[in-house]
């Protein structure tokens, strides 16, 4: 038995517009999560913000956030090597050695 030609068109028309359908369904939410994240993002970003500029004046008004923003450079350090003091690099070698005392010698 033949299936008649229109009706085999029909159904694989019927196919492709279910597919469409789908892709459509997938992108619109896709760019839904995408758009709730960003949304969310600047939110947390903005609260973080406001948060940790209270939590520096220790009060609301902005003319304190102006007056904090200023913060003093640490002080340099005798031997110069920023990585040995945290603990991530070895000292370099050629650092001065503490001299002996005189009474050490005999």
């Amino acid at each position: 038995m033949k299936v008649p030609h229109r009706d085999k068109d029909s159904a694989e028309r019927a196919q492709a517009d279910q597919v469409r359908q789908r892709v459509r369904v997938g992108m619109s939410g896709l760019a839904a999560i995408v758009l709730l994240i960003g949304l969310a993002s600047a939110v947390f970003s903005s609260v973080d913000h406001n948060s940790a500029t209270k939590a520096a004046t220790g009060a609301s008004d902005p003319a304190g956030v102006v007056a904090n923003e200023a913060v003093p450079e640490p002080a340099p350090s005798a031997s110069n090597e920023p990585l040995a003091e945290l603990g991530v690099a070895p000292a370099a070698a050629n650092t001065p050695v503490p001299a002996a005392s005189p009474s050490a010698a005999h």
